[in-house]
């Protein structure tokens, strides 16, 4: 059993509750009277908890919020109700301080309205859902003024998230000395959630049926956005979570149908719901009590004596209840029936993951409850008044907390009290070194050299080298990490043996154990991802700054951008190493060849792209991003590397150190100059993998009669950045732009790199001077790598022909 240190903690009471559920039925006023106490207040909060999370909702698309151009604010009263009970149930029984919950999308007016009867929100926030700078319409931990453990919204996404947050907590606590605690992570998901294939990447992964404090909560209530899924498989779903290591408990029918059970003709009643469909339950939600007695038994039912013996025995089972009872009865699911839900929490066994299947209806309490179609739909005012008088509510005054004195306010303080957290210090990340103090030399790519520095920082700056940690998927030797994690050894929670440590041919070394700075997933670039954001959250989270990297096959950005960039908007830096990259690859064929990446880069929000061409560079531009991580205000970075070897004296770093820090300061602004003639009539712009192109372009022009400025880019996305800062329209610096294209220069100018052409267009607009954009924009093919070269047009005499068509 869990140990959190909540106020209240509800006894088990399965006996008793089972045992008189019959006689609760048919007394309208003894449910009340006769629950103990604190059972009684639980429901007093949950009836509470559905009226705020409905008046939320309803008081956004108020008169009031009318939206000028006519949208709908709109909303998601069902999935809220859908949800009340068991969110309840987990608050305010069961949360400890150190426990952490992802809450499905479409219920954060339930987690706002909780944290409301909690004291955390103030009133004024609760007439803003949806509205500028409001409570947001997913749950948010950058953008709520309340507490939100995970963001959610990027549908499974915020579900998995906590998988990697107990990695991530695992592991600052075994590198990095943050102390261990024992709380654990919950993720509350919606069924039609389950369809996400990120979700059964994340369970897949052989590492997490270790993770004993992750607990799934399924909202069972089998519908979707349009109807109710006939053919959803609570059985098959199940089935799938064992197989991955996971335990699992159905949570179907309350106390009061498990009673009901127990009576004669019991069995068959059970019988009859379990085999029946999910539209025909929930059609008969939707029945009157005398539709009930005629449909719920069955088939032959409405025969009279005609009927079979399984359907009679239900009648005259039903022919106990009353018909203010029946439709309770039916609607009493294990996911709205309080005692059971406690008794699912006590089922969870904290040496592997839980998943708690637990069965609902959506829009339980509602008008719109069990409708094919509730899933947007908003109650009339009308409904809202008639759901103030059966919750007891004022519709005039909704937003009245409960009394301090009574049962259910003294609930609310004392669970307030239980679940108050200590503030996250905070933690400043260790220095980083601008420059590791040597030049790169010989003949390397910028992958080769990523290696590298990672091994140069081991010796030159140990404190900002023991908060690295790299993730890949089962990719750490092609991406060049193989020294790095000889080096540093691979984290595991525990010391495993490597049974080819004396082995003479292995040179890629898997020493497993707690102080290891590698982490190898399987090939699922989502779940690496999932995992570099919430190691890159451990600094706001826990106050540990790490620095993760997490290298990958650049074609699989793109793949990998979704839950990456919600990482990103939920808090967490990271760098994402994309390598290697473009049509450069060659004989790797148009399958392994990425065209969108540099754009995507330039795109993203929260994050500064890179693409260095040689060494050097890229040594300082890592060392750049890793010194925005782990810190508020902090970003996230792309390196968008390379296995082509370049000769490294083409990059010509100064030998002087003024001006060698010149340089390495337009190296991370974004550009530097590499050729400035004399007379020029053109300016090549390259960036990139293609800089010996681009630099023998500038020799074979030379030899014509036609000089020509060479510009090395290194960051599209600043280069871009400061235009805008230029114009007054965002922020950045600007500087570089004088410093690389002078106004005084304003020449013709032919951008080349190994991506789509656009990425690099709009630096013509810079001096506004006529440009030739040269890049890829279709699927490539295998060969050398001049033939492919030549193909897309950015070789060698591509260049010189688009130079002296300007020029």
């Amino acid at each position: 059993m869990h140990t959190g240190t909540t106020a209240l903690r509800l006894k088990r009471r399965t006996r008793r509750s089972e045992s008189t559920a019959m006689t609760l039925l048919n007394d309208e006023d003894t449910p009340q009277s006769a629950s103990p106490p604190e059972l009684t207040a639980l429901q007093r909060v949950e009836r509470k908890v559905l009226w705020l999370a409905s008046s939320i909702i309803d008081a956004a698309n108020a008169p009031a919020r009318k939206d000028p151009d006519g949208l709908k604010v709109g909303g998601h009263q069902a999935s809220s109700a859908s949800i009340t009970s068991i969110m309840t149930a987990l608050w305010f029984t069961e949360l400890g301080p150190s426990d952490r919950v992802s809450v499905k999308p479409h219920a954060s007016p339930v987690l706002h309205a909780i944290n409301y009867l909690l004291g955390e929100l103030d009133e004024s926030h609760l007439t803003t859902l949806r509205a500028l700078h409001g409570l947001q319409s997913y749950p948010s931990r950058s953008k709520d003024p309340d507490t939100v453990d995970y963001s959610t919204g990027s549908v499974g996404i915020g579900a998995t998230a906590p998988i990697w947050g107990a990695v991530a907590r695992r592991y600052a606590a075994d590198t990095v000395g943050r102390p261990r605690t024992a709380g654990r992570q919950y993720s509350l998901v919606g069924d039609a959630e389950l369809d996400e294939g990120a979700v059964w990447e994340a369970l897949l992964d052989p590492s997490v049926g270790e993770l004993g404090e992750i607990v799934w909560i399924v909202d069972f209530n089998r519908q979707s956005l349009d109807r109710v899924v006939p053919n959803i498989s609570a059985t098959r779903l199940q089935a799938m979570f064992a197989a991955a290591g996971w335990q699992v408990v159905t949570l179907k029918y309350g106390h009061l149908l498990r009673a009901a059970f127990a009576r004669p003709g019991g069995e068959h009643l059970k019988r009859r719901i379990d085999e029946m469909t999910n539209p025909e339950f929930q059609r008969l939600l939707r029945c009157t009590p005398a539709q009930l007695r005629l449909r719920l038994p069955g088939a032959g039912a409405d025969a009279g004596a005609d009927a079979g013996p399984e359907a009679a025995a239900i009648s005259a089972l039903l022919g106990c209840i009353s018909d203010a009872d029946l439709p309770k009865l039916l609607a009493n699911l294990g996911g709205h029936d309080l005692i059971s839900l406690q008794e699912a929490f006590a089922e969870i066994d904290d040496t592997r993951p839980t998943v708690i299947f637990a069965y609902t209806v959506k829009g339980y309490g509602l008008p719109s409850a069990g409708h094919p179609q509730n899933h947007s739909n908003l109650l009339t005012p009308g409904q809202m008044d008639a759901l103030a008088i059966d919750l007891g509510e004022d519709r005039q005054h909704p937003w009245q907390r409960f009394d301090t004195d009574s049962p259910a306010g003294r609930l609310c303080a004392s669970v307030a009290a239980g679940l108050t957290r200590e503030p996250v210090g905070a933690s400043v990340p260790p220095l980083v070194p601008q420059d590791l103090g040597r030049t790169v030399v010989g003949t390397s790519s910028t992958q080769q050299a990523l290696g590298r520095a990672l091994l140069d920082l081991t010796r030159q700056a140990p404190l900002a080298a023991r908060r690295i940690v790299t993730v890949a998927p089962d990719v750490a030797s092609s991406t060049n990490l193989g020294g790095w994690l000889n080096k540093v050894g691979t984290w595991s929670p525990t010391q495993k043996r490597n049974w080819f440590s004396d082995d003479a041919e292995t040179i890629l070394h898997w020493n497993e154990q707690p102080t290891g700075q590698h982490i190898e997933l399987g090939i699922a670039e989502t779940n690496l991802v999932g995992l570099l954001g919430e190691l890159g959250s451990t600094w706001s989270r826990w106050g540990e700054p790490l620095f993760p990297i997490g290298t990958m096959y650049d074609p699989f950005v793109g793949r990998a951008l979704e839950p990456w960039s919600f990482g990103i908007y939920a808090g967490g830096q990271s760098i994402l190493v994309g390598t290697p990259s473009g049509v450069t690859l060659a004989a790797e064929g148009g399958a392994h060849q990425s065209i969108i990446t540099p754009s995507i880069g330039l795109e993203q929000p929260g994050c500064v792209a890179y693409e260095p061409a040689f060494g050097q560079d890229l040594e300082w531009c890592l060392l750049d991003s890793l010194s925005r991580l782990g810190r508020p205000g902090g970003s996230s970075s792309y390196l968008r590397l390379s296995t082509r070897p370049l000769d490294q004296t083409l990059s010509d770093v100064p030998a002087d150190p003024a001006a060698r820090e010149r340089r390495r300061m337009h190296v991370v602004a974004g550009a530097y100059t590499m050729r400035r003639a004399d007379t020029p009539r053109v300016q090549l712009v390259g960036m990139g993998a293609l800089m010996p192109e681009v630099l023998r372009a500038a020799d074979r022009l030379q030899a014509l009669g036609i000089e020509a400025d060479v510009v090395c880019v290194t960051s599209a996305d600043l280069l871009y950045r400061a235009v805008r800062a230029r114009q007054g329209r965002g922020e950045g610096a600007t500087a570089i732009l004088d410093q690389v294209f002078p106004a005084a220069r304003p020449l013709p100018m032919v951008t080349i790199l190994d991506g789509h052409p656009h990425t690099l267009a709009f630096l013509a607009t810079i001096n506004r001077v006529p440009s030739l954009n040269l890049g890829v924009h279709e699927f490539g093919q295998t060969g050398t790598l001049q033939q492919v070269y030549a193909l897309h047009g950015i070789d060698t005499e591509s260049i010189v022909r688009a130079a002296l068509d300007l020029a």
